[in-house]
């Protein structure tokens, strides 16, 4: 066995791991690259490796940095299944076709506007090859061995990520190798806590939060105290975020803050139909996550739905405080860009993000203080408060990291760090060595490894 490292190291965008045996060849995830421009270059250069040799495709979960790449690889000659468990094929379903019919409006906008330095731009992929993309799929429950070609043997288990997120166990008879694609956290407010698993020859961990812990301050303390200022300011919360997890979760605790009037009653909108179709596939889903059903139709209640372009238009034109919820979750492209260009230059509103985000990335450079940010070819100054609550990230931090391989009962023959900026993964490759004397690889770009 043999793994090749495609994507997801150096960066957290872009996942793919290449698997070989003597007879088969898995890709475990199928992510677009996103945020520096190096990065999303090689999204349009021609995959290391023909798709056509690709004999399946494994999911972890659905976020587009694990499966945004999908509908391009089954364009350019993939023609087996795509594992997954329900949750993420439904998931998909949603964020797939939606990614490419992004791609296609903002071809047409910089076609239209001219900013774009192609002639003309076009799309990485359509919605039209994404829903090609979907027929591959074939869902495989959690917890059951599912056998793929001769040898091999595949197993989803809980990764408590997001809806339908999974650690994925390749097994051939001999050698175990398991992924954790996104690690969820233990004690989220929505999702289950991640499986324990008791040890597998060979291990592949996301860094995202490998060199930082989150912050222990209560989350709807914090958002009742940031809406309650911008209210009184007179302002907008603009919360830019990922449509599937992070969304859900934030309209759960506006909803209880609501219940208990800690903050105003302030109209919420979420203006993102991915969000509001995955949002109801939560309360689809219930037994995958921590939230009863009227948990759940109390989330989905407490805002208004906005799906149509002429709607989301309107809310720049308002002048009464609102808390308006759009994807993309790091601002790299959907509607959220637009209202970026109305209240990122106004005081009295607040840019609210909430989780990781990604070098070169509008929402790592605002974070980071930047005076401006460039949207659609040109710079819109930032004067609007700017957060970041990390606190309500999906992903593990380093400490529950740490817990969860305190499950394992003996060490990996090697444990490949990756999923992470490189000072991330680098600090979880030394905490795991210097703490478990495990020991550990921090791969690079295209390296590959022998799996005896």
């Amino acid at each position: 066995m043999r793994i090749s490292f495609l994507g997801g190291v150096g960066t957290v965008t872009g996942s793919k791991y290449l698997v070989d045996t003597e007879d088969f060849r898995i890709l475990v995830d199928c992510g677009l690259f996103q945020g520096f421009k190096n990065l999303r270059l090689r999204n349009r250069a021609p995959l290391p490796v023909d798709p056509a040799s690709i004999d399946a495709v494994i999911l972890t979960h659905a976020h587009i940095d694990h499966s945004g790449y999908l509908p391009l690889l089954v364009r350019n000659g993939f023609h087996g299944p795509v594992l997954s468990t329900p949750g993420t094929r439904e998931l998909c379903g949603v964020l797939l076709p939606d990614s490419g019919f992004l791609q296609e409006k903002e071809a047409m906008f910089a076609n239209r506007h001219g900013f774009s330095k192609h002639r003309p731009a076009v799309p990485l992929y359509t919605r039209k090859d994404a829903e090609l993309a979907l027929e591959r799929f074939q869902p495989i429950e959690f917890d059951r061995d599912h056998r793929l070609g001769d040898a091999l043997t595949v197993r989803f288990s809980p990764a408590g990520h997001i809806l339908g997120a999974a650690l994925v166990r390749i097994t051939d008879g001999d050698t175990s190798l398991l992924f954790s694609g996104d690690l969820g956290r233990p004690n989220s407010p929505t999702m289950v806590a991640p499986a324990t698993v008791h040890g597998a020859d060979y291990l592949v961990i996301e860094s995202t939060y490998g060199d930082r812990r989150h912050e222990p301050q209560d989350t709807e303390e914090l958002l009742a105290e940031i809406v309650q200022k911008t209210a009184s300011r007179g302002g907008t919360v603009l919360i830019p975020a990922f449509a599937v997890g992070r969304t859900q979760t934030i309209l759960h605790h506006l909803a209880r803050l609501k219940q208990a009037r800690q903050i105003p009653d302030v109209p919420v909108y979420l203006d993102s139909p991915m969000a509001i179709n995955a949002s109801e596939l939560y309360c689809r889903y219930v037994g995958e996550h921590r939230l009863t059903p009227e948990e759940c139709r109390a989330a989905c209640n407490v805002a208004t739905y906005v799906r149509t372009a002429e709607e989301s238009k309107a809310l720049d034109h308002g002048n009464m405080p609102i808390i308006l919820i759009a994807a993309s979750g790091m601002a790299t492209g959907g509607r959220v860009v637009h209202h970026l260009k109305r209240f990122a230059p106004d005081r009295r509103s607040t840019i609210l993000f909430v989780g990781f985000q990604a070098g070169g990335t509008r929402g790592a450079a605002m974070v980071a203080g930047a005076e401006s940010v460039k949207i659609h070819g040109a710079y819109v100054p930032v004067r609007a408060e700017v957060r970041n609550l990390h606190m309500l990230s999906a992903h593990a931090d380093v400490d529950e990291i740490m817990g969860w391989l305190g499950g394992f009962g003996h060490p990996p023959k090697m444990t490949f760090v990756t999923h992470g900026e490189h000072s991330a993964s680098d600090a979880l490759r030394h905490r795991i060595e210097e703490q478990l004397g495990w020991e550990c690889e921090v791969p690079g770009y295209r390296d590959q490894a022998d799996l005896n």
